[in-house]
């Protein structure tokens, strides 16, 4: 199997055995006329997996090898991406109180990588990303992170709208980051398990996630200015879910 310093995965054949194995696969990159019974599998595999596929023209995948690409590549994760309810399974099972982060539209993975860190720190179990539209979990973020994406469960689903339904079947609360929301978070009862929203710093939470939510706070400032970045913000609301719970 051919992987490059990109941490890629080339051809039909090693993309698939890759897929068989669920050995972290984050993204796949096809050849828009691709066709075939494999890349059928390819396509079938990485739908059950939750795994983004974005058709491209050959020239793209020329220039990430120089060696036959047959129409695929792959991009390796750095994380293990982990089932949500089971993930909500394992937390109960230690009697402990769910604290779980979602990110929407969250695309720097510096923001990523800091959010992690952050998450680590105040206890959270795991953060829930969706499964287009997210920065990538790669090495870049991993590094940025200090090595806490390690350390954290992330959940990749393919709606994040759905996976609040599913938080709100397993008795979690949802609350999210909206600049005119009227509760400060330290009005919120963050002692129950719930699960926080931070969106998008130019766009914010998306609007059906938002009224999909229990509640929604803002950050107080004094100083004049439009928004916090979405790592110190994420710092912020998990230290007083972190106090809350001490």
């Amino acid at each position: 199997m051919f992987q490059s310093k990109k941490n890629i995965i080339v051809g039909r054949n090693p993309v698939t055995e890759a897929l068989r194995q669920q050995s972290g696969v984050d993204k796949i990159l096809l050849f828009k006329n691709a066709s075939g019974d494999v890349i059928n599998e390819i396509r079938k595999l990485a739908r059950e997996q939750n795994i983004p596929v974005q058709y491209v023209p050959n020239e793209k995948l020329n220039s990430l090898t120089n060696i036959n690409h047959q129409g695929v590549i792959a991009y390796r994760s750095a994380v293990t991406y982990q089932d949500l309810q089971s993930v909500i399974d394992w937390v109960n099972d230690k009697g402990e109180t769910a604290l779980l982060l979602m990110l929407d539209g969250v695309t720097d993975v510096r923001n990523i990588g800091a959010i992690a860190r952050s998450a680590v720190c105040c206890g959270a179990h795991a953060i829930i990303i969706p499964d287009k539209g997210v920065g990538a979990l790669n090495e870049d973020a991993v590094k940025s992170s200090a090595g806490a994406l390690e350390k954290l469960n992330i959940c990749r689903v393919n709606s994040l709208l759905k996976a609040v339904d599913d938080l709100h079947l397993n008795g979690i609360k949802v609350f999210t980051s909206e600049m005119n929301a009227k509760q400060k978070p330290y009005e919120l009862d963050l002692a129950g398990p719930c699960c926080i929203i931070m969106g998008n710093e130019e766009k914010g939470v998306q609007s059906y996630l938002s009224k999909a939510a229990d509640a929604h706070f803002t950050i107080p400032m004094k100083g004049e200015f439009d928004s916090l970045n979405v790592s110190v913000a994420a710092g912020i609301i998990l230290y007083e879910t972190m106090k809350q719970r001490l």
